[in-house]
């Protein structure tokens, strides 16, 4: 008896010791699902694409109450980024290719180019220049929801 006793612990043993393998091997996993979107300035970041057109990729990502919008050309190439909060916008350092430039607050929607990326907030969008260059164009976007308009920072 005390030999199949050994057996039995020997087995329970590798056993526990797999499990410990395999969780070990899983962690990583989760960790990386329970992360937030990172990657600003990457050619693929670890985030959603939220793009409006099948032509580009937007990424958005967020942190203490900043949103950073960056758009990427279809291969990856990034084009340029923003920030904005409380209807204020910052063009970040990053991309070529494209000129990035922000409408003024009030600016009317462009009826020109394609629009890359709407959340109800923001819109991007994209016009081909004449000297083959890429324009892009930030705009704040008036809010049509009380409620919505309500949890936004005011503007300082």
């Amino acid at each position: 008896m005390t030999q199949s006793n050994t057996q039995r612990s020997a087995r329970r043993l590798v056993r526990r010791g797999l499990l410990v393998l395999f969780a070990l091997a899983l962690s990583p996993l989760a960790a990386q699902a329970s992360q937030p979107a990172s990657g600003l300035g990457q050619a693929w970041p670890n985030a959603p694409d939220v793009s409006a057109s099948p032509h580009w990729h937007v990424y958005v990502f967020e942190r203490d109450g900043v949103r950073y919008v960056q758009v990427n050309h279809a291969n990856g190439r990034v084009l340029g980024a923003f920030a904005t909060a409380g209807g204020q916008f910052l063009v970040l350092p990053m991309g070529i290719g494209a000129n990035l430039s922000v409408a003024p607050t009030g600016s009317t929607t462009p009826t020109t180019g394609e629009i890359v990326y709407a959340d109800g907030t923001v819109q991007v969008t994209a016009t081909p220049a004449a000297d083959g260059s890429l324009n892009l164009r930030a705009m704040d976007l008036p809010c049509s929801d009380p409620v919505e308009c309500s949890t936004h920072i005011a503007p300082q």
